[in-house]
């Protein structure tokens, strides 16, 4: 098969800071998806409803003309988010959901949570009001090993979550081990995961081939390829449990490469086309439809896009860089190419 087309898809867990850097990621997500939920972990965070709208506008001063792309705003959980913010976020028509960050876990997650007890009144309050709740799933204790910090993370916290909060609609994000797959596969309805298109490529040798890859250091970090396999499994299955979320973080080049560089991998560019490559290896591109369009909007409750958009096959370069602000944003195989672009569409 060499050309596939779908319903235009949702991206579910979207990176695109703020300022100038907006002009460069915004309109790289809108020219392949209808909508995204949009993470919160700005300096200062979007801890309210009114901040969330007025990043809301910033976002949409940021796209071409033309585009009708719609950011889903998201708050960010503190130790201090009050009950009463559930509802304002859900009267206001913008927000869809609540981003947990454990305090020190990856970018800008400083002001995050330092224990979830504090936060079961609103966590009430959005299991009452149906707004879903979105977990970076992984422990910051630092006596555990980068690389089990997630299954910790289920071991000692989500298992409790999912177990008070039956109602609670959860995303566990960027999920990376078979171990989060088999815990989210076997939850109940309520519990979902979004997987990325890095997690799907890549396993942990890619952060030393050759020397040390910074643009390939994301968190949760890269695992074993046994992990890489259960979740080309697991995305490629049909199951409605999992779902499109690029996680897709632009940093500024010099703030990758330097001596203690930021987590995050940039693929926003060329989204569609890398995840079009693992549905394609694992003979199951009659089931990127579903991951990439349905799961996700069934699952917030939203109504399926209408549209739709086509895929083909061709060997398309990908830059070396892109401008970002002042300086550059090196993507996901810059320099090299992928192997699918949307039909009429170069990157």
């Amino acid at each position: 098969m060499d050309r596939i087309t779908i319903i235009t898809p949702d991206d579910w867990h979207l990176h695109v800071r703020d300022g100038d850097a907006l002009a460069t990621v915004v309109p790289h997500s809108a020219a392949q998806f209808a909508r995204a939920i949009i993470m919160p972990n700005l300096q200062p965070p979007i801890v309210n409803t009114e901040l969330a709208q007025n990043y809301r506008d910033r976002i949409l001063a940021a796209l071409p003309g033309h585009s009708a792309f719609e950011p889903l705003m998201t708050l960010y959980l503190t130790d201090n988010t009050p009950a009463q913010e559930i509802q304002r976020a859900m009267s206001s028509g913008i927000v869809y959901a609540v981003k947990y960050y454990p305090a020190g876990a990856t970018t800008n997650s400083d002001s995050g949570v330092t224990d979830i007890h504090k936060c079961f009144d609103t966590l009430e309050a959005m299991s009452e009001a149906g707004l879903p709740l979105l977990i970076h799933g992984e422990v910051t204790d630092p006596s555990v090993d980068v690389f089990d910090r997630e299954q910790t993370f289920i071991e000692r916290e989500l298992v409790e979550l999912v177990a008070r909060f039956p109602k609670l609609k959860i995303v566990m994000e960027h999920i990376t081990t078979s171990n989060a797959v088999a815990f989210v596969r076997n939850a109940p309805a309520n519990v979902a995961a979004t997987i990325t298109a890095h997690h799907l490529l890549l396993n942990r040798n890619a952060i030393f081939q050759g020397g040390i890859r910074p643009h390939h250091y994301c968190l949760p970090v890269l695992k074993r390829e046994e992990h890489r396999r259960a979740l080309v499994t697991a995305a490629a299955s049909g199951n409605p449990k999992f779902f499109l979320g690029t996680d897709s973080a632009p940093h500024e080049r010099g703030t990758k490469e330097n001596d203690c560089g930021c987590a995050g991998v940039y693929t926003a560019h060329a989204a569609l086309a890398l995840y079009a490559e693992v549905f394609d290896a694992a003979g199951a591109l009659d089931k990127l439809e579903g991951f990439a369009c349905h799961h996700g909007a069934d699952f917030y409750g939203l109504p399926r896009n209408k549209e739709s958009i086509t895929l083909e096959r061709s060997r398309t370069p990908v830059p070396a860089s892109f401008p970002y602000g002042k300086g550059t944003l090196v993507p996901l195989r810059a320099g090299a190419s992928v192997a699918w672009r949307l039909s009429g569409n170069l990157i």
